[in-house]
C-alpha cells in the first residue's frame, strides 16, 4: 500500500501529555465477513486507517499504540504505512488483556501522569470535539468517558420474548470510546482486578477499584461497527458524502542522448530498452507525468510543475514515482480515493505491448488499485508529427477519483 498522510501536525511523544491505545485485535465475527472488521474498507479506506488517522492528526495527541491480533502486525503496518510515530503490540486472549498490553507499551514511552485514551478501532467516525472533551475531563478529574443517552424506550426482557418491565432511561447512558484515564490510574485498575474478569469497558475496572469516572457528551455518530447493517449504514454514509471528479493530463518528452549516458526509456516506472533516452529534468517518465497531472487536475491543484518546479535542482534525475505518490497522498489527505486511470502512450518505438503487463502492475501498486482499474494503451500517429518521426514520446492520461463534497 502506498504511503499516505504523514501525521506531521501531531506532536512528538516528548511534547504531548496525551497518548492513545487503539484496540484493533478483535476478530469481528458478528459482522460475518471473511476478514476482521477493522481491515474492511469504508469508501475505499480501511476502517483501521480512518480511525488511526483521526488520532495521529490530532494536535494534542503524542504516542499512539496500535494493538493488533496475533499474526496481524504486517497487515496493520501495511494499512497504516506513512503515519509516523506509531507503536505496535500484540493483543491478548480478550479485550481487557489487549488493552493492558497496549498500556504497557505506552508505559515504556510516557510517565504515569499522562492522559491515556483507549479507543476501539471499529469506531472510525469519532470527532475531535469528542476527543477534546474526554482529554479535558480526564486532565481535570483523572478518568472520563463519552456517552450518549438512549433515544428509544428501554425495556427489560422476560421469558419467551415477553417484556418484563420498562426501565427509566433518564439516568442511563450508552458508553463510547475514547475513554480517558491518567495512565497510572488505569494501569492500577487493570492490575488490581480479578484476572479472569473481562470487563465490558475500561471504566468498569476503574469503578471496581473505587475510582470515579466522569461523563462527557459523546456523539451518536461515534458508533462502533459491530453488525453488518452498521457496516452497510457506514458505507452509505461515506458514499452519500462523496462526489466523483475526472482529471486529464498530457505530457511530451523528446528522445535523445542524455548527459549521464543512460539509454532506454522509463514508462510507468518500467525500464524499457531503447537506443535513446527520454530527455527531461527528472527521469522524464512521460506516462507518470501525464498521470500525475491528471490526478492533480481532478483535485484542482494545478500541475506537476507547480509542485515540482523543473528549476529546482533537487528534482534533477528524480524518480517520477515521487511525483505520482505526492498526488496520491494529496487525494488521501482530502479523504478521497482513486477509482481508475487510463493511459494512452503515443510513440512509434519502443513497442509497448511486451511491457504493458508490467506497467499495469507497477501503477496498480503505486495507486493501491486492482489491475482491472488500471489501463495502459499505446498507439502510433501513422508516422505523422514528432512522434511519427520518432523525435519524442507523448502520453495522455485520464482518471476518476472520489472525494468528500
Amino acid at each position: 500500500m502506498s504511503q499516505s498522510i504523514p501525521s506531521s501536525s501531531a506532536p512528538s511523544s516528548a511534547d504531548s501529555n496525551v497518548g492513545a491505545v487503539i484496540v484493533a485485535a478483535g476478530k469481528g465475527l458478528r459482522l460475518g465477513k471473511d476478514i476482521p472488521k477493522q481491515f474492511l474498507k469504508l469508501g475505499g479506506v480501511p476502517i483501521l486507517r480512518r480511525t488511526v488517522e483521526t488520532f495521529s492528526n490530532h494536535p494534542r495527541i503524542g504516542p499512539i499504540v496500535v494493538v493488533h491480533g496475533a499474526d496481524q502486525e504486517d497487515i496493520c503496518r501495511e494499512i497504516l504505512a506513512g503515519i509516523d510515530g506509531l507503536l505496535f503490540t500484540t493483543g491478548g486472549a480478550n479485550r481487557r488483556a489487549s488493552v493492558r498490553n497496549g498500556l504497557a507499551e505506552l508505559e515504556h514511552v510516557a510517565t504515569s501522569d499522562i492522559t491515556a485514551l483507549i479507543h476501539d478501532a471499529a469506531r472510525p467516525f469519532v470527532g475531535w470535539d469528542v476527543i477534546d472533551r474526554v482529554i479535558d475531563a480526564t486532565e481535570a478529574h483523572g478518568a472520563a468517558i463519552p456517552a450518549v443517552p438512549p433515544v428509544d424506550s428501554v425495556k427489560s426482557s422476560g421469558p419467551e420474548n415477553t417484556i418484563a418491565g420498562s426501565v427509566d432511561r433518564d439516568s442511563l447512558r450508552m458508553a463510547q470510546t475514547p475513554q480517558g484515564f491518567r495512565l497510572g490510574i488505569i494501569c492500577g485498575a487493570h492490575d488490581s482486578a480479578s484476572s479472569d474478569w473481562d470487563a465490558s469497558d475500561d471504566a468498569a475496572l476503574v469503578e471496581a477499584a473505587g475510582g470515579t469516572v466522569h461523563v462527557v457528551t459523546g456523539d451518536i455518530a461515534n458508533e462502533k461497527i459491530t453488525h453488518d447493517w452498521q457496516y452497510q449504514a457506514a458505507e452509505a454514509r461515506i458514499a452519500g458524502n462523496m462526489e466523483y471528479r475526472v482529471g486529464s493530463g498530457f505530457d511530451v518528452h523528446r528522445l535523445g542522448h542524455r548527459d549521464d549516458g543512460r539509454q532506454g526509456v522509463i514508462l510507468c516506472g518500467v525500464q524499457i530498452p531503447h537506443d535513446r533516452a527520454l530527455i527531461g529534468h527528472s527521469d522524464a517518465d512521460v506516462a507518470l507525468h501525464a498521470l500525475t497531472d491528471a490526478l492533480l487536475g481532478a483535485l484542482g491543484l494545478g500541475d506537476i510543475g507547480d509542485h515540482f518546479p523543473p528549476s529546482d535542482p533537487q528534482w534533477k534525475g528524480a524518480d517520477s514515482e515521487t511525483f505520482l505518490r505526492h498526488a496520491v497522498d494529496l487525494i488521501r489527505d482530502a479523504g478521497g480515493e482513486i477509482v481508475n486511470c487510463d493511459l494512452t502512450i503515443l510513440c512509434e518505438k519502443p513497442k509497448i505491448a511486451p511491457h504493458r503487463a508490467a506497467m499495469r502492475e507497477r501503477l496498480a501498486a503505486v495507486l493501491s488499485l486492482s489491475e482491472d482499474r488500471v489501463s495502459v494503451k499505446a498507439t502510433t500517429t501513422e508516422r505523422l508529427g514528432f512522434t511519427g518521426r520518432e523525435e519524442g514520446i507523448a502520453c495522455q492520461a485520464s482518471t476518476s477519483i472520489r472525494v468528500p463534497r
